[in-house]
């Protein structure tokens, strides 16, 4: 969002313009993003931090433009070097398990898109996948279709293909009969908010993933940069979940598919509770409990590494 905002910034730089007026674009453009996604913590906080520092620059527009440009690619460079310590600190971890169960490749499954179309380069959870293909330890990585909205069809899959990472592409309702029958050694998701226990909102459909997981006794990991962590909240019943349109259920490619009359339940993410998680992946290390159904001490371990 950040990087978007300084492309279109980019366009207006050679505008001439007193600064207020610069910054009153940018600030407005920046409330404006946070309203695309409310379950994102990490938006609404850069979203601000983002508008603190415009509103702290100085000059006329040209340079509080090109300021805020230069501090949109730092923020693209953390996020790289972020993305990069999460699928290494995740791949060391699920090895670690794996290695002990006498398996020197893992078969992986993650749900909706984490990769570099949704962040910057390398990813999240696929980072975590990319960490483990490229150092030669992933037997295979299979990823959901991600109803309603298909992101793990067609940003996913196209990533995977892409990378030439050997994958296979499922629909959401086979997920426990995959884990059932080929072995997953690990889930691993990305997150929007993941509070102080542990509980975590995600791309609707991860909290049947973790039932699953448990059920099979596959490990259920959360990729998650502490720029989506929220130490302000609790617990996940505090969270507040976005409802989508109905027709993302009941329309394809704009042609009605469903009963007219018949009702429609669009949560764009759902809760998984931080008891069914084996680990949350930060940048900073991988945050586990004390023991097993245990809720996570999330705020305590950000404390310690901030």
């Amino acid at each position: 969002a950040a990087l978007a905002l300084a492309v279109e910034a980019t366009k207006k730089e050679s505008e001439a313009g007193d600064g207020a007026g610069a910054k009153q674009w940018l600030i407005s453009k920046l409330e404006y993003l946070k309203t695309s996604r409310p379950t994102a913590v990490n938006l609404f906080n850069d979203c601000d931090r983002l508008a603190a520092f415009v509103t702290s620059s100085d000059g006329d527009a040209p340079k509080v433009l090109r300021a805020y440009i230069d501090e949109a690619e730092k923020m693209l460079a953390k996020d790289i070097a972020d993305n990069m310590a999460i699928g290494k600190a995740g791949g060391e971890a699920i090895m670690a398990v794996a290695k002990a169960k006498g398996r020197d490749k893992v078969k992986v499954l993650t749900h909706c898109n984490t990769g570099s179309l949704a962040t910057a380069r390398y990813g999240t959870a696929l980072g975590v996948i990319r960490w483990l293909h490229e150092n030669g330890k992933l037997e295979h990585a299979f990823c959901t279709e991600t109803r309603p909205y298909n992101q793990g069809c067609r940003l996913t899959a196209f990533e995977l293909v892409f990378e030439k990472i050997p994958s296979t592409l499922i629909t959401d309702s086979m997920a426990s009969y995959l884990m059932a029958t080929q072995g997953i050694d690990a889930v691993v998701v990305g997150a929007d908010r993941v509070v102080c226990n542990g509980d975590t909102a995600n791309k609707v459909g991860t909290y049947q993933l973790a039932i699953a997981a448990k059920y099979h006794g596959a490990g259920f990991y959360v990729a998650v940069p502490f720029t989506s962590i929220d130490t302000k909240l609790a617990s996940g019943k505090d969270i507040h979940i976005e409802q989508r349109p109905a027709d993302e259920l009941t329309c394809i490619n704009g042609k009605r598919i469903a009963a007219n009359d018949i009702g429609v339940w669009n949560p764009g993410f759902d809760v998984t509770p931080g008891t069914l998680i084996t680990g949350l992946i930060t940048e900073k290390g991988v945050i586990t409990k004390k023991e097993e159904g245990a809720e996570f001490e999330v705020g305590a371990f950000v404390a310690a590494n901030k």
